[in-house]
């Protein structure tokens, strides 16, 4: 099948590549920076440069191509505001697939979004959902929590070198999943009857709070960790500083999701139907403890060699 991926440059982007790729796929990347995507190439994919909010340059991005999947998102760097990138270039996406006569389209949703509209990137997931349900699209909705990538940033690299692991709000638990088993749920949607014109929770196989997630990781690497707990109130006042200044609007708005993250309500959901639909087996998931143990091991090891060989290069000046 011919496939367009929308935001292979992502963490779960190039994830969903690499996975339709492998599942024998032809896919094609839409990309703004063909040379920051090189990687892509390497593997097999076609790039063609395109922005979603240039409704022109979707044209020949779309030509040719029988599915979409669509797993992009404003980042906090980029200098327009979420409603902007995301909402915007959502719709020139949709009317461009229309215009192309694509009609598989698969989407990266936000678990939970309808309840938290206050939230500009939920709310922006949420009336995206409601646009595909009323359309005539072949849609697929993937609605998502966190993934397992966002841990080794937040918790993993802060411990391992004595940093302060900062959280916020209340405790919240939440049910990571690894970005590769994510695109596994993306790429099965293609070829799986029983998710066309459905929306099912795709999130990992158990919801831990930020106290757990760090005993992990003060397990497997062998270090005690300092942990700051950010007051609600503190982010609100940021978040209020960051939306005065232009620039920081996008900033601001990403703050906001901190009202999800540490609400202290479960990110969490049933996934039988999900396994079931998509002909997956859920015991091929990736749990948090396996991820964060194998990524330990392996930064752990390479630290020890490296200090061998540091020590072989010592010896070397050495007159005896």
């Amino acid at each position: 099948m011919q496939v367009l991926v929308v935001g292979g440059t992502g963490t779960l982007g190039r994830q969903i590549a690499r996975r339709a790729l492998d599942q024998g796929h032809q896919v094609r990347c839409v990309v703004r920076s063909p040379r920051k995507a090189a990687f892509l190439q390497e593997w097999g994919c076609e790039l063609t440069r395109g922005d979603l909010l240039e409704p022109e340059s979707l044209a020949y991005a779309l030509e040719g191509q029988e599915a979409v999947i669509d797993a992009a998102t404003a980042r906090p760097t980029d200098s327009a505001g979420i409603y902007t990138i995301d909402w915007d270039g959502k719709l020139n996406l949709l009317r461009a697939c229309e215009q192309a006569g694509v009609k598989r389209f698969v989407f990266v949703s936000l678990l939970g979004a309808e309840r938290h509209r206050e939230v500009p990137l939920m709310d922006i997931k949420y009336c995206t959902e409601q646009l595909l349900i009323s359309s005539d699209f072949d849609y697929t909705i993937l609605r998502c929590v966190a993934f397992m990538q966002g841990v080794i940033g937040q918790f993993a690299i802060p411990v391992l070198e004595s940093q302060t692991v900062w959280v916020s709000g209340t405790p919240t638990p939440i049910a990571y999943m690894n970005t590769q088993d994510v695109a596994r749920f993306a790429v099965a949607a293609l070829s799986q009857p029983a998710t066309v014109r459905q929306a099912f929770p795709v999130v990992g196989p158990k919801a831990w709070n930020t106290g757990e997630v760090t005993q992990l990781c003060e397990r497997y690497s062998g270090k005690a960790a300092r942990v700051f707990r950010v007051r609600p109130f503190l982010i609100r006042l940021m978040q209020g500083l960051a939306a005065f200044f232009e620039p920081g609007v996008n900033v601001a708005e990403r703050l906001a999701f901190a009202e999800v993250t540490g609400g202290g309500q479960p990110l969490d959901a049933a996934m039988e139907a999900s396994y079931e639909a998509f002909a997956l087996d859920p015991g091929e998931t990736t749990g948090l403890e396996g991820y964060l143990k194998e990524y330990y091991d392996t930064i752990l090891r390479r630290l020890r060699e490296l200090d061998a060989d540091l020590d072989k290069e010592e010896k070397k000046k050495l007159p005896f």
